[in-house]
């Protein structure tokens, strides 16, 4: 049974200071001051006989009391927001998917995905699909407190991918590309060293694909530039590329378009020997709701679909 003496706010607060990592700024989304969550914090440690947070140069960081907590707390309270939820909307029939989207899915597993299942007779066009786009460290957090349903991407590297459970759809490469008319392109074969006379636009540091980025310069002694761009945006990305001398590291769904028409070049040197596995990632604490196992149905039968080039190697 529930200790009487934890509150609802007591919960509310520490998924918020989790979230956050910051008593003043959880403090300011909740509305209240800053000793006022210390104290709703320090009366659930008291509640609880353990330490939650500890204090470190960038803030505040889960103790691992707290990072038990977290992984039960974050899925209950979602699952009664989504019950107080769905009898407010039970006269209405609103229903929403919350989908965790890595950039090398964006531009075309995911889409197509979308619109087969709302084209598909059997109802699924009513469930709207609420798509967020980040880190994989980002998004499996979010997965992890109950936030979202499922993660689709590239993101069998990550730390944060622990403790939920992964389904592998098929192998994505990371790939080096340029403009039509680059410096490089067309040139076979190519020597690693001339590619740091380039600028690079590459994914931020930190990140799962940032560190293929890196081994791959380690491995070749490879020193990139000071001007380059990075970002996980592939609007900003592809722009940059097509309009400049830089070199794109890619995932191949996100460039195939452009490589087919001829607006952009793939370099004929591998970035790693085996693209990194793409699947599917839920949360096993939360129960799976009809729309998500349909529409994950959906994911499995479009990376069924792609071309021998994109699957295992």
């Amino acid at each position: 049974m529930l200790n009487a003496r934890i509150k609802l706010r007591h919960l509310q607060a520490f998924l918020e200071v989790a979230r956050q990592r910051s008593f003043a700024r959880a403090a300011e989304r909740l509305a209240i001051t800053q000793p006022g969550i210390s104290k709703t914090i320090r009366e659930l440690e008291e509640s609880l006989g353990a330490s939650l947070f500890e204090r470190t140069p960038q803030g505040v960081a889960l103790t691992q009391a707290g990072l038990t907590l977290l992984r039960h707390a974050g899925p209950a309270m979602r699952a009664l927001e989504e019950g107080v939820a769905a009898v407010g909307d039970t006269h209405r029939g609103d229903r929403w998917l919350r989908v965790g989207a890595l950039s090398t899915v964006e531009s075309q597993l995911l889409p197509e995905a979308i619109r087969r299942w709302h084209a598909e007779p059997d109802g699924q066009n009513e469930v709207g699909v609420n798509v967020v786009t980040g880190s994989s460290a980002f998004l499996l957090s979010r997965l992890r407190r109950g936030e979202l349903d499922l993660v689709v991407g590239r993101m069998t590297e990550a730390r944060e991918i622990r403790d939920l459970a992964f389904e592998h759809l098929y192998y994505e490469p990371l790939l080096l590309c340029v403009r039509s008319g680059h410096p490089l392109a067309g040139t076979a074969p190519l020597e690693a060293a001339r590619l740091g006379d380039f600028p690079w636009v590459l994914p931020p540091p930190q990140t799962t694909l940032r560190q293929q980025v890196d081994s791959f310069c380690v491995r070749h002694s490879l020193t990139l530039m000071s001007q380059r761009l990075e970002t996980l945006s592939l609007p900003i990305s592809r722009r940059y590329t097509l309009e400049s001398d830089a070199i794109w590291v890619a995932p191949e769904e996100a460039i195939a378009e452009d490589v087919s028409v001829g607006r952009l070049c793939r370099l004929a040197i591998d970035l790693e020997a085996q693209g990194g596995s793409v699947g599917l990632c839920f949360n096993a604490s939360m129960e799976a709701s009809l729309a998500r196992e349909a529409f994950c149905e959906v994911l499995r039968e479009v990376s069924a679909g792609r071309g021998s080039g994109s699957r295992a190697r």
